[in-house]
């Protein structure tokens, strides 16, 4: 049975500036570093309101070889405003994938390319604040 999210990995053949690029998009330095090699080959971050971990690896250790064009899971991360989070991730250097995009009252979506090939999605989903504010009572 699935209890959850655990870990988001995205692949980087150059993690260090992954690190970089990703530490500014979140506003939090990673919590844990693996090299392998003498290489850093692998990077978690601890982010949102339930410490969700977002990690980077190496692309050389992908289970497959990186596509030129994105593809895979969609995963979208919850936003207050998804305009505003779809602007500065453009203005970080990541390039449009899906524009934002209204899917009726209270959910709206949309995601880049990040610097490195992968898909991070951005959504605003007043389910998930009713489920935040529910638990918090």
């Amino acid at each position: 049975m699935l209890r959850g999210l655990t870990t988001v990995n995205h692949f980087a053949a150059d993690v260090p500036a992954a690190v970089r690029w990703y530490t500014e998009v979140f506003g939090v330095e990673p919590y844990f570093e693996k090299d392998f090699a003498g290489q850093l080959a692998y990077v978690e971050f601890r982010i949102g309101d339930y410490q969700h971990e977002f990690g980077i690896l190496d692309s050389r250790y992908a289970p497959h070889p990186m596509a030129e064009t994105p593809a895979g899971t969609m995963t979208y991360w919850a936003v207050d405003d998804v305009r505003a989070a779809f602007a500065r991730l453009l203005a970080l250097g990541a390039t449009e994938h899906a524009a934002p995009t209204e899917h009726g009252t209270g959910f709206v979506t949309a995601s880049v390319i990040d610097p490195f090939g992968n898909v991070l999605g951005v959504m605003f989903n007043q389910h998930y604040l009713d489920m935040l504010k529910e638990l918090r009572a």
